[in-house]
């Protein structure tokens, strides 16, 4: 029996994860061809502002799919929520004798079964599972396709190598102006074109309200509440030390501007800026949005100096660190929303003692990775041995 593959999603925007992964599949799977279905509205997830009209997501699909691939517009006329049951109902009278076979990412496959109308979906197409995962992802790959098979599903497990990044992953390097590699260059000219996500628009030295709405879109939701803490530290701390209350804000919002970034994505952002890195920083790249933020907050939003090496320094720390940056450490370490064994005694120093609020926040970390059996960044090093040298 032939199989026609469905591809369904956002595509905002399409890129060449979407695309690769989409011909993979196509020989992986021996695919007649591969049906590329932009939803309408999403039922999952809310479009995020500025998105581009359906019809230019279509249009942006069209020139960016290869070959044996079809775009099909039929939930864009349709209008309304996109809901995969109607859709494959459509697709079964347009194939007749044709095996459909829905392709998913493992986030989607795992949730099937929440899913408006699971069974009617099963009964009408079989589920092929593009999956890149660790042993813990696999084991409930596994599980879930044991789950679903008794349930009558017949399911396709292809390993998908293509380099992974979401859409929203992508919005974000749009607006740090560095996402050429992950999108073909016709979309990329498309964008430019129109003027999607943002592209044109000068973020440089915003009005702090404006700044703030900037940066909660492009944070994980869960980290929100932490920035928004850390820059009302930084503020509180920087009026009881002398530093500039403004200066502080701006580093306390912006010090994670970059977080959301997977390692892989803060080595592009680091490429893309011409950035050399050592060692360490390439081994551990979880420490590399202190730097990426850094040199965001300095190219992308225009902001001075002092916040720039404020952010640079704010997860390692670093010798001979000026009030802002301590205050930036301090504020990152013991903001309202942490909570662990120690910070209360942090806290109090951080407005009695800054010197000794920082050293403490250096070795409670140092212990830490000690604990882990990892590598202490030398950067927290160096800093640790200033400041016991200084004779704090």
């Amino acid at each position: 029996m032939e199989r026609i593959g469905v591809y369904g999603g956002t595509f905002n925007p399409p890129h060449i994860g979407h695309i690769r992964g989409a011909k993979y599949a196509i020989d992986a799977l021996q695919l007649e061809q591969l049906l590329l279905v932009p939803t309408c509205i999403a039922p999952h997830k809310a479009m995020p502002e500025n998105s581009p009209t359906p019809d230019q997501r279509a249009e942006m699909l069209e020139i960016s799919k290869g070959e044996n691939m079809q775009v099909c517009d039929m939930e864009l006329r349709r209008g309304g929520a996109s809901y995969t049951y109607e859709t494959l109902e459509a697709l079964s009278q347009m194939y007749p004798g044709k095996e459909l076979v829905l392709l998913m990412g493992t986030d989607m496959f795992l949730s099937f079964l929440t899913w408006k109308e699971p069974r009617k979906i099963l009964n009408m197409a079989s589920l092929g599972v593009m999956y890149r995962g660790d042993q813990d992802e696999l084991e409930q790959i596994a599980q879930q396709k044991e789950t679903l098979e008794k349930l009558g599903a017949k399911v396709y497990l292809v390993e998908n190598p293509v380099t992974a990044i979401s859409s929203t992953q992508l919005r974000r390097l749009l607006l740090f102006r560095c996402a050429d590699s992950f999108l073909s260059r016709e979309v990329g000219q498309y964008i430019q074109y129109h003027n999607l996500y943002g592209v044109a628009k000068n973020y440089r030295h915003l009005p702090m309200e404006a700044l703030e709405q900037v940066v909660v879109s492009l944070l994980k939701p869960n980290r929100v509440a932490h920035v928004l803490g850390c820059r009302d530290t930084a503020v509180a701390l920087a009026k009881r030390w002398g530093a500039d209350p403004t200066d502080a804000a701006r580093a306390g919002l912006l010090h994670d501007v970059t977080k959301a970034l997977d390692g892989h994505l803060q080595l592009t952002l680091c490429n893309e800026y011409g950035i050399v890195l050592g060692e360490f920083s390439k081994k551990y790249t979880k420490t590399l949005h202190a730097l990426t933020g850094s040199l965001v907050a300095e190219r992308i939003f225009g902001e001075n100096e002092r916040v720039v090496d404020a952010i640079r320094s704010h997860t390692t720390g670093k010798p001979a660190m000026n009030t802002l940056e301590k205050i930036l450490y301090v504020a990152d370490y013991m903001e309202p929303n942490r909570d662990f064994p120690g910070v209360e005694k942090l806290r109090q120093l951080a407005y009695t003692d800054l010197d000794k609020a920082l050293k403490l926040g250096l070795e409670m970390t140092v212990a830490m990775l000690q604990k882990n059996n990892q590598e202490i960044s030398p950067a927290s090093a160096e800093a640790l041995a200033f400041l016991e040298q200084a004779g704090v």
